[in-house]
């Protein structure tokens, strides 16, 4: 298992975008405190991701981390089917 986030605000875009990809705050705080997977992807940035079950289904959740700042932001939030894409193997 990835290093957890614990100390972060989620941006009002992460949260406008958890809206319109319906993925709840649950589910973004389990990534977070949970992840099974956290790389960098540029200065700054991370990418914190798991595996999680929507309606009958599972999807890759990526939460995109701002981590050069107190707390962290979350900056934004999807989910995708396309897991063998994203899933690095380690």
């Amino acid at each position: 298992m990835a290093a957890p986030v614990d100390n972060y605000e989620i941006t009002a875009h992460a949260r406008f975008e958890m809206v319109r990809r319906r993925i709840a705050e649950s589910v973004v705080r389990g990534v977070l405190s949970a992840p099974q997977q956290r790389y960098p992807i540029g200065p700054g940035r991370d990418v914190l991701q798991s595996k999680s079950l929507f309606d009958d289904k599972i999807y890759l959740v990526r939460v995109f981390i701002d981590i050069d700042r107190t707390p962290a932001e979350v900056v934004t939030v999807y989910r995708t089917s396309q897991i063998a894409r994203y899933w690095r193997a380690m």
